[in-house]
C-alpha cells in the first residue's frame, strides 16, 4: 500500500497533463517548463494561450513556496502534513474541474475563466510535486518522467554489463519501481486523452476522484502505523 500513494499520483500527474493540455490549448500543469517550448509555438502560429503559458512557472513556484512554509506551520503545530497537503490539492482539483466544467470548452486560453483555470491546475499540481519530494521521496517522481526512464535505461546498462549480486539486487528493485511509475503516468495520459476526446472538459473530475483514493490510502496507511 505504501507504494501504491506514488502510483496513484503518477496516474494523476499523466492524467492531469494530458487533458490540461488539451483543453487549454497546449498548457502543461505538471512539467511546467515544457510551456516554454509551447509558449514558442503559441508564438510563431498565433494561437491562444501565450499568457497562460507565461504565467505556469511563476505561479508554480509560488504555490511551492506557499506549500513549503504551510508544511513548516503545520509541522510545528503536529499536524498531519501530507494528508493536509493532499486535501489542499483535491479541494484546488475540484475548483478547477467545476471552472472548467461550467464555463468550458474554452475557445481562447488566455480568457479570463480559461486563464484562472489553468493557473489553479498548476497549483494542483505544484501541490503534489511539493508533497512528492519532501514525504515521497524514496519513491520515483510522480510527474516527470525523463529522469526516471534515464535512470531505467543506465541501470538496464548496468544489468547487461554485469553488477555484484547485492548491488544487482538493488538496482534491479530500484529498476521495478521506476517502470511501474513510468507505466502509471502513462496510463494516466492515456485514459486523460481517451476521455477528453469521450467527455471533453468532464474528464476533469477523474483528478479529484483520484486524490480522493490517495487521501484514502493515506489514511490507511497512518492507522496502519498506529496499530503497530
Amino acid at each position: 500500500m505504501q507504494l501504491g500513494l506514488p502510483r496513484i499520483l503518477s496516474v494523476n500527474a499523466g492524467f492531469m497533463d494530458t487533458a490540461a493540455y488539451l483543453a487549454l490549448k497546449g498548457l502543461f500543469t505538471a512539467h511546467v517548463t515544457g510551456n516554454f517550448v509551447t509558449l514558442g509555438a503559441a508564438l510563431v502560429l498565433g494561437t491562444s494561450g501565450a499568457l497562460a503559458k507565461v504565467l505556469a512557472l511563476p505561479v508554480f513556484c509560488i504555490v511551492v513556496l506557499l506549500a513549503r512554509f504551510s508544511s513548516h506551520g503545520l509541522r510545528v503545530r503536529a499536524r498531519p502534513i501530507l494528508s493536509t497537503l493532499l486535501l489542499a490539492q483535491l479541494l484546488l482539483s475540484i475548483l478547477g474541474a467545476l471552472l472548467a466544467t461550467s464555463f468550458g470548452p474554452f475557445d481562447n486560453a488566455d480568457g479570463y475563466v480559461a486563464l484562472l483555470t489553468g493557473m489553479i491546475l498548476v497549483a494542483t499540481m505544484a501541490i503534489q510535486n511539493t508533497a512528492h519530494r519532501a514525504h515521497l521521496a524514496s519513491a520515483p517522481p510522480s510527474t516527470i518522467m525523463t529522469g526516471t526512464t534515464t535512470q531505467i535505461m543506465m541501470d538496464l546498462g548496468d544489468l547487461m554489463q554485469g553488477l555484484a549480486p547485492e548491488r544487482a539486487n538493488a538496482t534491479r528493485a530500484r529498476l521495478s519501481q521506476m517502470m511501474v511509475s513510468v507505466l502509471a503516468f502513462a496510463l494516466g495520459c492515456t485514459l486523460g486523452a481517451l476521455l477528453y476526446a469521450w467527455l471533453s472538459v468532464l474528464c476533469l473530475w477523474v483528478p479529484p476522484a483520484l486524490l480522493i483514493g490517495a487521501l484514502l490510502m493515506r489514511k490507511a496507511l497512518a492507522e496502519a502505523d498506529m496499530q503497530r
